[in-house]
């Protein structure tokens, strides 16, 4: 796969050669696609994070608050729920729910249909946190796409979902 002739040469691209360098015999296309993304993954990580310490967030923290908070109001969730949201496990959840509880951004409600159930509501000091996160995450991930023309972003968002699909639930 060579570069297209109007792309900038990157360091896929010498990563590619020096494959096909050493084992010509080897179809190196998916590593010019895949190599990228991975790189692309690596970026958006530090990136997200760093969005995330201006707000005092780790990572797990925005996922929770951004789960109950698409939720819409009264902003919350059932822990079987954010488990499966956030692809952790109950006991990971029980402690995460604590830890969120103790900065006052999520609070425990029994459920008004089950005795033993029980929700987690986001706390406005909650709402306000995830909404300043998440405007300046988009605002990072916006310059990250600065270099793609807009009207190749919604064919990029298929090609990945079409990438995606099989690891899906």
């Amino acid at each position: 796969m060579e570069p297209h002739p109007s792309s900038r040469s990157d360091d896929v691209d010498e990563i590619v050669a020096a494959w096909r360098r050493e084992r010509p015999d080897l179809d190196t296309a998916p590593l010019a696609i895949f190599s990228r993304i991975s790189r692309l993954a690596r970026r958006l990580d530090l990136d997200r994070a760093s969005a995330f310490a201006q707000h005092d967030l780790e990572g797990w923290e925005f996922d929770v608050l951004s789960a109950l908070r698409r939720a819409g109001a009264p902003y919350q969730l059932s822990p079987g729920q954010l488990v499966a949201q956030t692809l952790v496990t109950s006991g990971t959840m029980t402690n995460r729910i604590d830890r969120l509880a103790a900065r006052g951004w999520v609070e425990r409600h029994r459920s008004d249909t089950d005795r033993r159930g029980v929700h987690v509501r986001l706390t406005d000091s909650g709402r306000v946190t995830v909404d300043a996160a998440m405007a300046d995450l988009l605002e990072r991930e916006r310059t990250l796409l600065t270099d793609l023309p807009a009207s190749e972003h919604a064919a990029l968002a298929d090609h990945l979902r079409t990438l995606l699909a099989p690891f899906e639930h």
